[in-house]
């Protein structure tokens, strides 16, 4: 069974989402000055569309920097 992409349905690319709500969760900016932001960069989005994909892809971007950070953890080894 093949996994479906959870952005297949969004015309923006998925660097362009993960950016986005990677600068809102990691650094304390608003919804606003994500948009800002991302308008520097030539890309063009609402701070409601920022809102939005947080609120869909938040939890699952959190849950992969936590397994990356749990892997981490255990390659390590305390002396």
């Amino acid at each position: 069974m093949t996994r479906r992409s959870p952005f297949r349905y969004f015309k923006t690319s998925r660097e362009i989402i993960r950016l986005a709500v990677m600068m809102y969760v990691r650094f304390p900016l608003s919804l606003r000055n994500v948009e800002d932001l991302l308008y520097e960069r030539g890309i063009d989005v609402s701070h409601e569309a920022v809102r939005y994909w947080w609120h869909r892809f938040g939890p699952m971007s959190a849950s992969e920097s936590r397994k990356r950070r749990i892997e981490g953890m255990r390659s390590s080894r305390w002396r």
